[in-house]
């Protein structure tokens, strides 16, 4: 499974950064993809996560990736799902922030049970790490803000706020969406890929 999810990052890595329609943009969009590769290179053998983790961390940076290459607001399937729907906007981005939330609430579920944070796993955890999503997602906004500032003119592009003025609020009402969506589907499933590791 590691040389397939290798390959596959690497050569959708590749594509994105072959002629993005803007460098700036897919450098700022495809770092936290950088970034998060390099942490689980570090940590493959200290700390290995579950398969599913790894999926769906891949999936998040395969998110990414498309969005830095075309740019969030300009995704060409969007485009056509926007235009087929008489919409005003490309909604690509907000499949990048329901995958903030979706991901990330994973790691965390996976982090506190291995690590014996909590006593028991009970609605108390739940809370945790929905707040733990939302913490992330504001995050996020705030270093989207801090770029905005310093990129100046060229920030919208960056944002992809399309100019929908709840832009912020809605982005982490998706993160949100994820991290519900996450821990109904794949709780019971993360479970049996955690116990099959202590084995």
């Amino acid at each position: 499974m590691k040389l397939l999810w290798l390959v596959i990052f690497f050569l959708v890595f590749l594509w994105s950064g072959y002629e993005p329609k803007d460098r700036m943009i897919w450098i700022l969009e495809v770092f936290p993809a950088i970034i998060g590769f390099v942490v689980l290179a570090v940590t493959y053998r200290s700390f290995p996560l579950t398969s599913i983790a790894y999926i769906l961390i891949l999936a998040h940076m395969i998110v990414l990736m498309i969005g830095g290459h075309y740019t969030y607001a300009e995704v060409p399937l969007f485009d056509a799902i926007n235009n087929y729907f008489d919409g005003n906007r490309n909604n690509y981005d907000k499949v990048g922030h329901f995958m903030q939330g979706a991901v990330p609430i994973i790691i965390a579920r996976e982090i506190v049970i291995r690590k014996n944070v909590f006593s028991a796993i009970n609605n108390w955890v739940i809370f945790f790490l929905l707040c733990f999503v939302l913490a992330v997602s504001a995050f996020y906004e705030l270093i989207e803000w801090w770029s905005a500032l310093l990129i100046g003119s060229d920030a919208d592009e960056f944002l992809a706020t399309q100019g929908y003025v709840w832009d912020t609020q809605s982005d982490m009402w998706y993160a949100l969406l994820g991290g519900i969506a996450s821990l109904a589907i794949f709780s019971r499933l993360h479970d049996k890929k955690l116990k099959d590791a202590v084995k």
